[in-house]
């Protein structure tokens, strides 16, 4: 009998499952687990959202809609943008609607990398991005930013793009997952003033932007618009992320072809999707205000709480994610460490190791949970550290 597996493309077979998912996976069985793993707000969709969806469940044909998502969808994005972020994109022919970012960001990949397509990577980073540039045929060349505060150095930047002068792309994430660090105009400008010395797309994913902290969030579109592909949508906003709505734009010429690959990836979102989301952008403008503030308040207590037990943390900035340096008493092989928490205080941490060069030797936790699971993983983490010190 023939071995079919073996006919499947190098690149598939490659694949490794996500790190992320067995953990959580595995966490999830433990009864009585304090899960602090998952990227997802632990707030309820707006009723104003889901009774818009009700509403055209119960009303509307909810039949295929063109590629790109609604019209009344793609302009309500359209304006959004305009009014959050100062961007203006054309909203019949450059806004196309995707099954969140996870599917806006393999989309981008495989309209524009052809095989051995070089693509820069600051590490730590989100988990899909290295191997969706692989499963498209790319190279991903990684950047360490460990060591100059989670941020992309332009002068590092320079010299990546002098060694690699034909990379076609970059990926760039924040309010960054998993470390929270963002940038001000003043920090993105010198890296905007390099990028645009070459011909390169700068994959801009920015679906935490609605949960800046200390600054105005200010998009790379905005500094960079032609060379620029916006990724966004309304998964941490909104707390919709299983209705799993995002967004690409970019300019016309780029995405007629994007749509393209999109529409053979799927041929249009949800459709309760779509109404839900219309709704969300044009009548939740400050829907994501009073989970920032308490974001805000339990970001506070996890850092003062940290701090105390001896791990050097950097006060996040934005999304919802603290990357902890493991205090220096306890194992700093934050794979072992994770397992040692899960299996003796039920407590579940991400390793830092699963992000990327640069982070090992962390551990990241989730303040997306609750309070109460905010100030039962301190306890737990304190009990450890007593029984090992």
């Amino acid at each position: 009998m023939a071995n079919l597996e073996q006919r499947l493309s190098k690149s598939a077979l490659q694949l490794q499952p996500q790190d992320i998912f067995l953990f959580n996976a595995k966490a999830n069985k433990i009864p009585g687990v304090i899960n602090m793993t998952v990227g997802e707000p632990n707030f309820s969709t707006p009723d104003h959202i889901k009774q818009a969806a009700e509403q055209a469940i119960d009303s509307q044909p909810l039949r295929y809609t063109i590629p790109e998502g609604k019209p009344e969808l793609t302009q309500v994005i359209a304006d959004f943008l305009a009014s959050k972020y100062q961007l203006h994109y054309q909203p019949e022919s450059e806004i196309v609607t995707t099954i969140g970012v996870t599917e806006g960001v393999f989309t981008t990949l495989k309209s524009i990398l052809e095989p051995g397509d070089e693509v820069l990577l600051p590490s730590p980073c989100f988990t899909i991005y290295e191997p969706d540039i692989r499963l498209n045929q790319g190279v991903p060349v990684i950047i360490d930013t460990s060591k100059t505060d989670f941020r992309l150095d332009p002068q590092v930047l320079q010299q990546t793009l002098a060694a690699h002068p034909q990379a076609k792309a970059i990926i760039l994430n924040y309010p960054n997952n998993p470390t929270g660090v963002t940038y001000t105009r003043e920090q993105l400008q010198p890296l905007v003033d390099i990028l645009q010395q070459y011909d390169i797309f700068v994959i801009s994913d920015e679906i935490y932007s609605e949960l800046s902290y200390t600054t105005k969030h200010v998009s790379m579109a905005q500094l960079l618009p032609q060379q620029t592909i916006l990724l966004n949508g309304l998964s941490k906003s909104h707390a919709m992320t299983g209705w799993r709505v995002g967004y690409i734009c970019g300019p016309q010429k780029i995405m007629q072809h994007i749509l393209h690959v999109h529409e053979l990836v799927t041929t249009s979102i949800s459709a309760p999707s779509q109404y839900a989301a219309q709704e969300a952008l044009a009548h939740g403008l400050d829907d994501t205000l009073p989970m920032k503030a308490d974001y805000q308040k339990r970001r506070d207590v996890l850092l003062q709480g940290l701090t105390q037990l001896g791990f050097k943390v950097t006060k996040p900035q934005g999304a919802f994610y603290m990357f902890a340096q493991i205090a220096p008493q306890l194992n700093q092989d934050d794979r072992q460490l994770a397992q040692e928490l899960l299996a003796q205080e039920k407590l579940a941490l991400l390793p830092g190791s699963f992000f990327g060069v640069g982070g090992a030797g962390y551990v990241r936790f989730s303040y997306a949970a609750s309070m109460t699971a905010i100030e039962g993983a301190l306890d737990r983490l304190h009990d450890y550290i007593n029984k090992v010190s």
